[in-house]
């Protein structure tokens, strides 16, 4: 007959690893403290990267506008350097040719006498040659209507034979350079005689009243 110790209680064998695997299953099932904080931390970081981003075109956008304000403004300083180029370009010629002028006049006066000959005569060619090239023109001939803005009238008369105010004679020849005028054709003028315009519509009426009348009537 066996003893049996009182109050003491006999316990099956439990592998050591088994023990606490109760616990060990709830805990597993909760996440760590960092990993549940990571998600809000990647967010908070990939909106300083958009904040960064932004700001990033912004700056971009205002150097990009800024090159092509500069562009635009080195384009019109080209622009009015090359203006300025060709206006002081014009104005030199303009002042060379100016001065040249009364070699010119005594040139053309020679010409009109038959004294342009020999060596004179290639030296003066040679000159009105190289002022053409230059751009010089002459303007003003005999017969053209008056227009006061090329010519300067020194001379005043009228004419039966004119209709309207009339370049009669060319006292010194005018001369441009492309659409500048350097000096305008001094000329003398004349006018219709004084009354000869109402005397000319009488007759003009006149003449066609006998057209219509079937022509004058004969004696």
């Amino acid at each position: 007959m066996t003893e049996e110790t009182p109050g003491f209680e006999e316990k099956p064998d439990v592998p050591s690893g088994a023990a606490g695997n109760d616990d060990a299953e709830p805990k597993a099932a909760t996440p760590p403290a960092e990993e549940a904080a990571a998600p809000a931390g990647d967010a908070s970081e990939t909106a300083g990267l958009v904040a960064q981003l932004d700001q990033a075109r912004k700056a971009l956008d205002e150097r990009t506008a800024d090159l092509q304000r500069l562009q635009a403004e080195f384009q019109n300083y080209r622009r009015r350097v090359e203006r300025d180029r060709v206006a002081v370009k014009e104005i030199a010629v303009a002042n060379l040719l100016t001065e040249l002028l009364p070699v010119l006049d005594d040139i053309g006066r020679a010409r009109e006498h038959g004294e342009l000959v020999g060596g004179f005569k290639s030296v003066a060619e040679s000159l009105e040659t190289v002022a053409a090239k230059m751009g010089l023109q002459q303007f003003g001939k005999e017969g053209e209507p008056f227009d006061p803005t090329i010519h300067e009238a020194l001379m005043h008369s009228y004419a039966p034979d004119v209709t309207e105010t009339t370049c009669v004679a060319i006292l010194q020849p005018g001369y441009r350079i492309g659409e500048r005028t350097i000096r305008p054709a001094r000329v003398a003028v004349a006018e219709p005689q004084p009354g000869a315009q109402t005397v000319k519509a009488e007759e003009s009426d006149t003449a066609a009243e006998d057209k219509e009348n079937g022509g004058p009537e004969e004696g």
